[in-house]
C-alpha cells in the first residue's frame, strides 16, 4: 500500500473540507436524518443522474412515505411510481428490501453494518452509505466519483483507464478518513461530480491541485495515444440495446389500467416498429426474463399470451 505523508493528508483534509463548506450541493437527502428517505435516495442514485433523483424522490416519497407503506405496496404500484428513473428492477428490489426490514426488524433499518449487509439487495456501497449518511458512523463510502478522485490525488493517473482497483481504494479511503467522516465522504463525491470529472477535470478549480499526484499530467484527461478502457458490448437486438427494449416494454405496461393486460403480439407492435412474427421468440424471451425479475406477469388465455405489470 502506498505510503501517505501526514502533511499531505492534512492538506487534503483541510483543502477539500473547506471547499465543501463553500460549494457543497444542496440536495434533499442531505437535509434529512430519516434512514428510510436516505435509503430510497441511495438506491435511486446508483444508476440515475442527481438532477433526475432530485425531481423524482419527493414524488416517490409522497406515494410511499414510510418503510411500511412501501412494503405493503405491489410490485406494479412501485414500478408505476418509479416511472422516469430507468432500471426498473431497482424498484422491485427496494420493495423486497422494505418487506424484509418490516418483517425482520419491525420496519426500522438496523444500524449495525453487518446487519445492513445481510439485508436482501444491500451491497457494500449501500451498507456503508447508510452507515455513514443515515447513522453518522465513521466509515468510508466509495462510489465511482470517489474512486476516481482518490486515484488521481494519490497516484499518477495519466488517463481514466488507470483508475485504481476498487478494493485498493476502499482500503485507502479508510486510511484517509478524518473525524468529520460524513462531510468528507460527501465532499469527495461533490468534488468528483463537479471538478474532478472523468474526461476533462477542471484542475484549475481544484482546491487541492498542489497536492494532487496527477494534476501536472493533465488530471487524467485522455491524451493522444492513450487507450480507452475496454467495454463489453451491450446485448442488443436490431441494433438497440436490450436495456432500451426492457424500458420500452415496462413503459408500455405502465399505460395499462390497473390490473390490465396486453397480448404479446400487441405489445410487440407497440414497442417495435415493423414487428413481425419472426420477432416473437425474441420478445417472449425478453418478457420471460422480466417476469423472473418480478417486473411483469405472463398469463396464457386460450391461444393468447397476455402480459401485465407484476401481479405480486
Amino acid at each position: 500500500m502506498i505510503a501517505l505523508a501526514p502533511g499531505k493528508v492534512n492538506e487534503l483534509h483541510t483543502g477539500i473540507l473547506r471547499w465543501y463548506g463553500r460549494h457543497r450541493r444542496d440536495l434533499q437527502w442531505r437535509s434529512t436524518t430519516d434512514p428510510y428517505e436516505i435509503l430510497v435516495s441511495e438506491v435511486m442514485l446508483q444508476q440515475t443522474q442527481v438532477a433526475r433523483v432530485q425531481e423524482k424522490l419527493p414524488l416517490f416519497l409522497k406515494i410511499f412515505p414510510t418503510m411500511r407503506a412501501l412494503a405493503r405496496s405491489s410490485n406494479a404500484g412501485v414500478i408505476r411510481a418509479w416511472q422516469g428513473m430507468g432500471y426498473n428492477n431497482r424498484a422491485v428490489r427496494l420493495r423486497r428490501l422494505a418487506q424484509s426490514v418490516v418483517n425482520d426488524h419491525d420496519a426500522i433499518l438496523p444500524t449495525d453494518l453487518n446487519r445492513l449487509l445481510s439485508l436482501p439487495g444491500v451491497g457494500p456501497y449501500t451498507a456503508y452509505a447508510l452507515s455513514c449518511f443515515a447513522f453518522r458512523r465513521r466509515v468510508p463510502v466509495v462510489d465511482v466519483n470517489v474512486r476516481r478522485v482518490l486515484s488521481r490525488l494519490i497516484w499518477k493517473m495519466r488517463n481514466p483507464a488507470e483508475v485504481r482497483d476498487e478494493k485498493e481504494i476502499w482500503t485507502l479511503a479508510d486510511r484517509l478518513l478524518p473525524r468529520r467522516a460524513y462531510a468528507w465522504n460527501q465532499a469527495l463525491m461533490d468534488l468528483g461530480a463537479t471538478i474532478c470529472i472523468a474526461r476533462k477535470p477542471l484542475c484549475s478549480l481544484c482546491p487541492v491541485r498542489a497536492s494532487c499526484g496527477s494534476s501536472h499530467l493533465g488530471g487524467g484527461v485522455f491524451s493522444r495515444g492513450s487507450s480507452k478502457p475496454f467495454r463489453v458490448p451491450e446485448p442488443s437486438y436490431d441494433g438497440i440495446p436490450r436495456r432500451i427494449w426492457r424500458g420500452k416494454i415496462i413503459q408500455r405496461l405502465r399505460t395499462l389500467k390497473s390490473g390490465g393486460s396486453i397480448s404479446l403480439i400487441d405489445l410487440g407492435k407497440s414497442v417495435k416498429h415493423g414487428f413481425r412474427k419472426t420477432d416473437r421468440p425474441w420478445l417472449l424471451n425478453l418478457v420471460q426474463r422480466l417476469e423472473q425479475e418480478g417486473l411483469l406477469s405472463i398469463q396464457t388465455r386460450s391461444t393468447n399470451t397476455m402480459v401485465s405489470l407484476s401481479l405480486e
